[in-house]
């Protein structure tokens, strides 16, 4: 995960801010406590979304504490605790933190990466024993992901195909007591998000992409040519209307399975993130909008 999928945070009630603290911090405690220290660095916003969505689709019931953080030693802090839920997000967070690591360091030979990596590999055993086919399967799409950009795919929609197919999988916690109407809701929803996500990382990535000579679908899309200073700006204007086309669709899509949910718990922090907090960041990376500016923490 990439932690683009944050909550409109001026939107937000003071409880429901409080709220999504405490699934934010019983993700990251849920991570300490079962894995140690480390692992916590690799905590991000979109696994806090995860573990609030499945809470919400499963009515999971809430234990709430007041604990002290090894962040912020002296303010406690309300935090969601014992819950299956936070424990599956957090997993799936090291999950996809440690192939992206993987990645990095195949592809661009990245020390730091390979060293966290490292660090990850034994949390990362433990955690497959538990989730063996769930694993086989990202690894899978990961895989097709790799083909692709070997290949130099030039088609955004054919290139994130094997992201959208592994979020679908990530979605289905305890897919086996959950009736098909439910899961093939959440598999849309999770397909559209992993969507969402690698377009708006690939035209994020974009400038990095081209000056590191990696892969990026619309280099190859879109025919990119290097030329002279600023054409890199040029070219993000040319392809902007398209991109924003794609990303406004499967938000839409995302948004309309939400709907089919009918949830009843967290309602007012996942309708802020869906409608607003997703639409926010797409407008702040595409440079639209009243406001550019990305915020970086909630």
């Amino acid at each position: 995960m990439f932690g683009y999928i944050l909550p409109e945070k001026p939107e937000l009630k003071i409880k429901e801010y409080d709220l999504y603290r405490a699934y934010y911090c019983g993700v990251c405690k849920s991570i300490a406590k079962r894995y140690g220290q480390v692992p916590r660095l690799t905590l991000n916003y979109d696994s806090t979304f995860l573990a609030i969505l499945l809470a919400s689709v499963w009515e999971e019931k809430r234990d709430i504490r007041i604990e002290r953080c090894i962040a912020h030693p002296v303010k406690k802090k309300i935090v969601v605790r014992n819950s299956e839920i936070i424990d599956y997000a957090s997993d799936m967070n090291i999950i996809l933190a440690y192939y992206k690591l993987e990645d990095d360091w195949r592809d661009e030979r990245s020390l730091i990466s390979g060293a966290a990596s490292l660090f990850l590999r034994n949390t990362y055993k433990k955690i497959r024993k538990k989730y063996q086919e769930k694993c086989d399967i990202i690894l899978r799409r990961l895989n097709e992901l790799a083909a692709l950009e070997k290949e130099k795919c030039n088609s955004m929609d054919r290139a994130a195909e094997p992201f959208a197919k592994l979020m679908e999988e990530i979605m289905l916690y305890r897919n086996d007591r959950m009736d098909e109407k439910h899961a093939n809701i959440l598999k849309w929803m999770g397909y559209n998000i992993g969507k969402w996500i690698y377009i708006i990382d690939a035209y994020n990535d974009l400038e990095d992409d081209i000056r590191n000579n990696s892969y990026n679908p619309f280099i190859y899309q879109y025919n990119y040519t290097e030329g002279a200073k600023g054409d890199v700006l040029s070219f993000k204007n040319k392809i902007r209307d398209r991109v924003e086309f794609n990303l406004v669709y499967a938000l839409n899509q995302i948004a309309k399975s939400y709907e089919l949910m009918e949830t009843r718990c967290n309602r007012g922090i996942l309708e802020n993130i869906i409608y607003m907090g997703m639409l926010r960041k797409t407008e702040q990376i595409l440079g639209i909008g009243s406001c550019k500016e990305v915020e970086k923490s909630v």
